[in-house]
């Protein structure tokens, strides 16, 4: 695979593709539509990170490649200036999802670990989501919405929650400013 200069599209079409799998294959695998698969391999969508999630375990892959494949060595140092940056909007430019993540690991392969600095806009838009896995929020800046199952927690600067992420959750901004978190997901994948 040509993984480190493709883009996110191309990565999750040719590993569908060297999987002899149709787009309806990978939909029923996944629970993402065919056509929300078909926008992400084209580029007009970036999926969010719970479906990576699933289009990884559904392609027997890490989620991390298809942010980055990574280089394989015992350390990796990101710096601030080269991080991958991914902005994800709805259908329309209008649909803003309200956020922007960073990888803070993806020049190492076969990671077990993503961990992410993101940056969520205030915004209507969201929707649970749920995914194999555990994940761990950490708050730098501002303040955030997060709901697990049925349960609401505001988060502040300084708060951290831990989370079963197959139970559906939502992470948003809360209040009319930008908060920043680290967020740290693993999918049980080795």
């Amino acid at each position: 695979m040509r993984a480190q200069r493709q883009s996110l599209g191309e990565r999750i079409r040719e590993a569908r593709e060297l999987r002899g799998l149709t787009l309806e294959d990978l939909s029923s695998r996944t629970g993402i539509s065919v056509d929300g698969l078909e926008r992400a391999e084209s580029n007009q969508a970036i999926p969010p990170l719970g479906q990576l999630v699933r289009l990884g375990k559904a392609l027997e892959m890490r989620m991390g490649y298809f942010i980055s494949a990574g280089v394989e060595r015992p350390m990796c140092v990101v710096r601030s200036h080269s991080r991958p940056r991914v902005a994800r909007h709805g259908k329309k430019v209008s649909e803003q999802y309200g956020y922007v993540y960073e990888s803070l690991a993806a020049e190492k392969a076969n990671r077990s670990m993503e961990p992410f600095l993101i940056t969520l806009m205030p915004t209507e838009f969201g929707e649970l989501s749920s995914h194999d896995g555990q994940e761990f929020l950490f708050v730098l800046e501002g303040e955030i919405r997060a709901q697990v199952g049925k349960e609401v927690e505001v988060l502040h600067p300084g708060d951290s929650i831990y989370y079963d992420s197959t139970h559906p959750h939502l992470v948003k901004c809360h209040g009319t400013h930008p908060a920043k978190i680290i967020a740290v997901i693993h999918t049980g994948t080795k």
